[in-house]
């Protein structure tokens, strides 16, 4: 008997991708949110409710997730949406991360990754200086992401997750980020992420 073998990410090709900023009613967002209600239904639905996620999903109005305040990218490889998130005003120097996603078939590739650095030089280029953001208790993944990228847990480490409503972190934007931050962002972290090791 053999072992399977073991299924690899495929790698990202720079050329491949485009980063997108559109408003939350674009065609191309569809498959954001639609993947995100799956998933906060399986992952919380017993928690929350099985509606939790959609009431969740339409919680802010669209209207907060454009310029300049806040934004809405999302990532396509070869014409396909397959990694996106947003932010809104927090307060006047902060703003707020949201609906960070990753297609189910595209995880492992460093596409969370590239979409952070993507919203955190948008947000210093509109002159925000800190981010702030949570996350669901029953989602290792993106703690140990944020946690990973430079991100400050506002909450005890040492504690259940299960015990925690929601995860809440931060992180300042360098003044030198902030003045550079949104000038050819795109290029730089898709050529970045090009030749980065996905662990």
């Amino acid at each position: 008997m053999t072992a399977e073998p073991e299924l690899r990410p495929r790698p990202l090709d720079p050329a491949a991708l485009a980063v997108l900023s559109l408003p939350m009613h674009d065609p191309r967002v569809r498959p954001l949110l639609d993947e995100l209600a799956v998933e906060y239904d399986t992952r919380y639905g017993d928690l929350f409710g099985r509606k939790a996620a959609a009431e969740e999903l339409k919680r802010y109005p669209a209207a907060e997730f454009e310029g300049p305040g806040g934004a809405l990218l999302i990532i396509q490889e070869n014409g396909e949406s397959i990694a996106g998130g947003a932010f809104r005003r927090y307060d006047e120097t902060t703003a707020e991360l949201k609906r960070i996603w990753t297609s189910s078939a595209h995880r492992r590739r460093g596409l969370a990754r590239l979409v952070l650095a993507e919203l955190e030089a948008l947000a210093a280029g509109r002159g925000y200086s800190g981010l702030y953001l949570t996350t669901g208790p029953r989602q290792p993944e993106a703690r140990h992401l944020y946690l990973s990228t430079g991100y400050q847990p506002l909450f005890d480490l040492d504690a259940d997750p299960e015990t925690l409503k929601f995860l809440a972190f931060t992180k300042s934007l360098p003044k030198a980020f902030r003045i550079n931050g949104s000038r050819s962002a795109s290029a730089a972290n898709r050529t970045m992420l090009a030749s980065h090791r996905i662990a």
